[in-house]
């Protein structure tokens, strides 16, 4: 009797140990405080260059469970948030990756840790403000114009006291750190 056709093969992401380390040595995993400071060293430069918005220490403490890192041998070498904005929407914010790791897809590994986040928090839509379209736009975001939400929504969010928020809003109090920046939207 013949036997059945066998499946195709899928692509295999590279071993890995069981602390989640690949074989290029990178590890994704949660945030911690002890990493702040690092974190905060990799957005500097990026602040400075006004591609990033500059945050305050007492900022990223606030928020480091929104936050995942890339660490290669100890050293923290890649950060990014996903940021719940609204029921069905979340941001991804402050995605950085150092000089040393630039091209090696520690950016996308970031990226799809939150938006793998994202989806656990039963997020829906996911929104970036960005000057790297080209990166977005490969892991699914479209440009898109005007607000990403509606009018009453749009109003609530104008009571938070976080400049992300403001950034989404597209308020003017934020208008040197985000002119140039296309914004971006996801659907889960």
């Amino acid at each position: 009797m013949p036997s059945a056709p066998l499946p195709p093969t899928q692509p295999t992401a590279p071993a890995q140990a069981g602390d989640g380390t690949r074989a290029d040595g990178i590890r994704i995993r949660p945030a911690r405080t002890r990493d702040v400071r690092a974190m905060r060293a990799l957005v500097t430069p990026l602040a400075e260059q006004r591609v990033l918005l500059q945050k305050e220490a007492v900022a990223y403490y606030e928020t480091v469970a929104d936050f995942v890192v890339a660490e290669r041998d100890g050293e923290v070498v890649g950060c990014g948030a996903v940021h719940v904005l609204w029921e069905d929407l979340a941001e991804i914010r402050t995605l950085a990756v150092s000089s040393t790791a630039l091209g090696t897809g520690v950016g996308s590994r970031l990226l799809e840790r939150l938006v793998e986040r994202a989806r656990e928090l039963g997020v829906e839509r996911l929104f970036c403000l960005t000057f790297e379209t080209e990166f977005f736009s490969r892991h699914g975001f479209e440009p898109i114009e005007g607000q990403a939400v509606e009018p009453e929504v749009y109003l609530e969010l104008l009571r938070s006291y976080d400049e992300g928020v403001a950034e989404f809003l597209d308020l003017e109090r934020v208008k040197p750190n985000t002119l140039g920046n296309t914004r971006m939207l996801r659907v889960l």
